[in-house]
């Protein structure tokens, strides 16, 4: 029997590690990051920040879900540099249907060890512009140009992808569809789905690191890697219609403020709103005379309600804030600008604003006087007392007693008008006819 029992514990041991051998592996991760804005530094950070977790994860490569109107040149590059000496593969994913990788994500895409598009994408328009939206002229902007094209030449031959389209898309703007960009050998496949581009993704062999690594993504397990709350605050605020909403506010707050000390609330609100602006300002391409004309518009508007300009000074000023609005964030390629709807209502609302409070200035200024002595001509009040002759009376008016000559004679109880003060004392005469 001992001999029965210890084959039996033998065999069992036996068909358990068989069985522990054939358990199935645990499916590959993949990190998702998705990227549905401009690129500043806060997408930058996010994507660093992205590779150094996919690789403590032991993640089988990194996905990028990309729509982007472009950003800044200085953020594209230090994204380029992580993508380049990534740790493990990255995918490019340009969706959904109805975005596009424009200027600086061209650069992204490239840059990919795999880049997708879904259907209905677009990707290209990456000439450079300057740091004020405007175009770079002279000797400067052909140095810009001559790098940036370089940069997309460089990085389409480091991952074996069109070159010469690459370059084109710097100096001349071309874009190209999806299916264009794959005959193009721009980017690799088009996928209707994340999952589908890791299904075509699966078994290509791409270089990391100088290392061939073949890709095992095939029902790889999807985590998303979200921004930092810092992170999404400020790509939220580099927004050019959040930036514009913020300057708009941090002016009505200040103006409310100064024309009103004490109130506070609007003081507080509008240095909050600058401030925030002011760093939304320093990531978008601005151009400075566009701010310089809302500034001078806004001044003109305030000034119609002191100055009697019969409404010059309120047109010109309206007239200077639409165009600096329009000048405000607009680039060559239209990428990034405010929205025209918000711009239109913003004009109608200061100009109404405008009209009101000169309309209300105006009122004010025709309306008779009901304090001090200009406030008592014209008050009715009653004798209650009368010298010999019947002039030099004491008259109440305003609840008050006041000495008063009459212009004609009177008698006590009469009702007299109050017709002219001298210091404290009146000129009263019998009521008029009204």
């Amino acid at each position: 029997m001992p001999l029965v029992a210890a084959l039996a514990v033998a065999l069992a041991a036996v068909v358990g590690g068989g069985a522990r051998a054939e358990a199935p592996l645990p499916a590959p991760l993949v990190l998702q990051l998705t990227i549905d804005g401009t690129i500043n530094p806060a997408t930058a950070m996010y994507i660093a920040e992205g590779l150094a977790a996919a690789r403590e994860r032991g993640a089988a490569a990194m996905l990028i879900q990309l729509d982007t109107p472009g950003g800044l040149l200085e953020s594209t590059k230090s994204i380029v540099k992580e993508l380049l000496g990534a740790p493990l593969p990255v995918i490019v994913y340009v969706a959904p249907s109805g975005g596009g990788a424009t200027s600086a994500g061209v650069f992204i895409t490239l840059a990919a060890h795999v880049a997708a598009m879904a259907p209905g994408t677009n990707i290209g328009a990456a000439h450079p512009v300057g740091g004020q939206g405007e175009s770079i002229d002279g000797d400067l902007g052909k140095k810009v140009e001559n790098f940036t094209a370089s940069l997309g030449r460089t990085i389409a031959e480091q991952r074996g992808r069109n070159v010469e389209w690459a370059e084109k898309a710097v100096r001349q703007s071309v874009s190209a569809t999806e299916r264009e960009a794959v005959k193009l050998k721009v980017v690799d496949f088009v996928a209707d789905s994340v999952a589908e581009v890791l299904t075509k993704a699966n078994g290509r062999t791409v270089t990391v690191a100088g290392t061939p690594w073949t890709l095992a993504v095939a029902g790889a397990t999807l985590e998303p890697f979200a921004m930092r709350l810092g992170q999404k605050v400020f790509d939220f605020l580099a927004n050019p219609n959040i930036a514009y909403l913020l300057m708009m506010a941090a002016m009505l707050g200040l103006y409310v403020e100064f024309t009103n000390p004490g109130l506070l609330f609007p003081g507080v609100a509008g240095v909050i709103c600058l401030l925030l602006a002011l760093a939304a300002l320093q990531v978008m391409p601005v151009n400075y005379s566009g701010l310089a004309l809302i500034g001078v518009g806004l001044a003109m508007l305030v000034a119609e309600l002191f100055v009697p300009s019969v409404g010059v000074l309120g047109i010109g000023g309206l007239i200077a804030f639409v165009i600096g609005s329009l000048l405000l964030f607009d680039t060559p390629d239209a990428t990034l600008h405010v929205d025209r709807g918000l711009i239109a209502g913003a004009a109608v609302a200061l100009g109404g604003v405008t009209l009101a409070a000169a309309w209300l200035v105006v009122r004010a200024q025709r309306r008779t006087s009901v304090v001090g002595a200009e406030g008592m001509i014209g008050e009715i009040g009653y004798v209650r007392r009368v010298a010999p002759g019947g002039r030099r009376v004491k008259v109440f008016v305003h609840g008050e007693y006041w000495d008063a000559d009459a212009d004609e004679p009177v008698l006590e109880g009469d009702t007299v008008e109050v017709a002219a003060v001298n210091g404290l004392h009146l000129r009263v005469r019998r009521p008029t006819v009204r």
